[in-house]
């Protein structure tokens, strides 16, 4: 999701900067820039600038944190080095917790929250491909209006809510039931809805997550939760979760900061998780962290 940013922000002459650490990609984004394989199949490259090194970002105005949630800790380390003052960072990364984290570290008048629908795949160092065509939400804030600004001038759709909880917890209860299914049968988006168990389970997630997130205060921005998942991965049929990604590369997945946020929240509501508990479990079962 960095790479897509990078290369649609750049397609319109804005001066983009990634920081990360992996030293590969890197290397190759200084060199080559972002490889961006539109919808079509069509492939362009834009440039950027990427570091390693928090300091070659000082005095950034606007950040948009795209780190998986495992990351978000390290990553508000290294933004409080770069970030300038008046400075924002908008976080869209999936899951819960994300917002808390780097408000704990950077301040809540430089942080703002949101949520995308835009789809990614990474292909290798490098290199991305467009996943979905979609939307960006984020909160309202003081400081929003450069945000939006930037987003319009690079044709991005872009909607500006008072409250993005509905829309965290929207997007998390989707993710619930799709992604670590996928992982865990090997499969697609899309060939959850080829099996009648693997869609039986799949509701059955839907409908424990959305009467967590009910039970818990949160009004869903849907009225039919398990028909919005069912048209998630319909509509993204041919995608592989990031989920899967992780899962299959043996690294850390985001099991946390979705099934195993939706335990926790269920711990503290006394509302039993039995279904989320059991995915967090064997996620955790199969992977090193």
């Amino acid at each position: 999701m960095a790479s897509l940013f990078a290369a649609i922000l750049s397609s319109k002459g804005l001066k983009v900067r990634m920081l990360g650490t992996w030293t590969e990609n890197i290397d190759i984004l200084n060199e080559n820039g972002v490889s961006y394989i539109d919808q079509y199949g069509y492939e362009t490259h834009y440039p950027v600038e990427a570091t390693n090194t928090p300091e070659e970002c000082a005095g950034s105005r606007l950040a948009i944190v795209l780190v998986k949630s495992y990351q978000t800790a390290a990553a508000a380390e290294r933004l409080n080095l770069c970030l300038a003052e008046d400075g924002i960072a908008l976080t869209l990364q999936n899951g819960l917790g994300n917002y808390e984290v780097l408000t704990n570290a950077l301040g809540t008048q430089r942080v703002i929250s949101g949520v995308t629908t835009l789809g990614a795949t990474l292909i290798g160092p490098g290199s991305v491909r467009m996943g979905g065509i979609g939307n960006t939400t984020i909160g309202d804030h003081n400081k929003v209006d450069l945000l939006a600004d930037i987003f319009r001038l690079a044709d991005l759709e872009i909607e500006i809510v008072s409250d993005t909880s509905s829309l965290v917890w929207g997007k998390l209860v989707i993710s619930s039931a799709i992604n670590p299914l996928t992982a865990l049968l090997g499969v697609s988006n899309g060939g959850l809805l080829e099996n009648n168990y693997a869609c039986d389970l799949m509701e059955l997630i839907t409908e424990e997550s959305a009467e967590v997130a009910a039970r818990y205060g949160i009004e869903l921005p849907y009225a039919d939760p398990f028909e919005m998942v069912e048209s998630v991965a319909r509509k993204t049929a041919e995608n592989y979760s990031s989920m899967y990604i992780d899962f299959q590369r043996g690294g850390q997945t985001e099991i946390d900061a979705i099934n195993g946020a939706i335990v926790r929240v269920g711990e503290d509501i006394r509302l039993p998780t039995y279904y989320n508990k059991m995915l967090w479990m064997l996620l955790k079962a199969r992977t090193k962290n």
